[in-house]
């Protein structure tokens, strides 16, 4: 096992696109790292510098403590695991996995040990003398991942494992990937683009936008406190919604004013968040999780200011829950940060800053009995709200905005 760390790591091409900028993330022994972001922040390149497949054009990288910038991919002592399985078609499952060993003349009974100890843990005992023809799609990655394991690395590195996977088996493999991680102990990196898979797996998020690292931290600390409204966004599903408000004094107390209505302050949530105070009088980008807003008539005892009225659009009965979108007298928040996420994600509720009605979507309680083209009166956990500056995009925390990733 070993440490992975990036030192102002930068990547730009012949044609002068920089695909990854100024890279610094250190991953420590035996953690499991994902690195996740949209299509083109850079993610994978920054796994392929690790893999020795991209060369570097400045900074220092380093596996355990020996700096690998110049050192050939095969003698970095790791294992990748790609979205294509890549298995020997005409091999048994035994001989794909053990294919890797038999190349560098391990001696045959040590094959059989890692083999036969890879196979009891994937739980590919029962398929070792089939062809990846008769494995189901769970079942070949699971060879791929047996043909990393053998080969004893000190890291493992992981390029969108699941992507080929329909959605039932992904959940289910996505939890024998970290249980497994777990066991062996190894130095992981996981890239992918679902922030689901990065907020269930990993140890550590690094969250990349544009070649550049956004945040670093526990998936609970990126959502409760993400240090931008790109990170806000990115991270949660349903998407954060983010509206315009200002920030008013009345009857002694701070207010977030969006269109005709307002939500009130309380002491929690400026107890929390103490900059807020700084930007009394001024705009500010509002922030609701969707988890955070509740049909009214669920939520008795809902003071006054904790409320909105709005008018239901569209519902979307999960059984469990609700989703309900519904419109206020509001403006979304316009930002270059909220057209990029809406463009990745496909989120068409982003209109032009002219428009005076925000869609939000709430996660109502399954006994909600909202429909289509009700008015509805909705209760807002105002102690998870998220505030963010407009004009730099960073969260508003401890004295102002933050000051960028960690």
């Amino acid at each position: 096992m070993a440490e992975v760390s990036f030192d102002g790591v930068t990547k730009t091409y012949a044609d002068g696109t920089t695909a990854v900028h100024d890279l610094n993330l250190d991953i420590r022994d035996g953690e499991f790292m994902v690195l996740v972001g949209p299509s083109g922040c850079g993610k994978t390149t920054a796994l392929r510098m690790v893999a020795g497949l991209e060369d570097i054009s400045r900074g220092v990288l380093k596996i355990g403590e020996r700096v690998v910038n110049h050192v050939p991919s095969r003698d970095r002592d790791i294992a990748m695991v790609f979205q294509s399985y890549a298995l020997y078609p005409h091999l048994s499952v035994y001989d794909n996995i053990a294919f890797g060993l038999k190349i560098k003349h391990i001696p045959k009974t040590e094959i059989e040990r890692r083999v036969q100890n890879a196979a009891r843990i994937l739980d590919l005992e029962p398929y070792l003398k089939r062809k990846p023809r008769a494995l189901s799609g769970g079942q070949r990655q699971r060879v791929a991942m047996g043909r990393a394991i053998v080969r004893e690395p000190s890291a493992f590195l992981m390029d969108e494992p699941l992507s080929n996977l329909d959605a039932k088996l992904r959940v289910q493999t996505r939890a024998e990937i970290a249980a497994l991680q777990r066991e062996l102990g190894v130095t992981t990196i996981y890239v992918t683009h679902d922030q689901v898979e990065a907020m269930t797996m990993g140890d550590r998020v690094a969250v990349m936008r544009k070649g550049e690292l956004q945040q670093v931290d526990d998936a609970q600390t990126l959502y409760d406190r993400p240090v931008n409204i790109f990170v806000g966004g990115f991270i949660g599903s349903p998407a954060m919604n983010m509206v315009e408000a200002t920030l008013e004094r009345r009857n002694g107390g701070l207010v977030a004013s969006l269109g005709s209505q307002a939500i009130t302050l309380d002491d929690e949530t400026l107890s929390q968040r103490p900059g807020l105070k700084t930007y009394e009088g001024q705009d500010v980008v509002l922030g609701v999780r969707p988890e955070d807003l509740e049909d009214l008539s669920l939520a008795p005892g809902t003071p006054d200011g904790h409320k909105l009225h709005g008018k239901v659009q569209l519902t979307e009965a999960l059984g469990s829950e609700i989703m309900v979108h519904f419109a206020v007298d509001a403006r979304h928040a316009v930002t270059e940060e909220v057209r990029e996420l809406a463009e990745d994600t496909g989120d068409d509720r982003v209109p032009d800053r002219g428009d005076s009605e925000a869609t939000l979507v709430g996660r109502f309680g399954a006994r909600s009995r909202v429909r289509s083209g009700d008015a509805v009166e909705v209760a807002v956990d105002t102690r998870a709200l998220h505030f963010f500056d407009p004009h730099t995009g960073l969260g508003i925390y401890d004295g102002g905005s933050t000051k960028g990733a960690s």
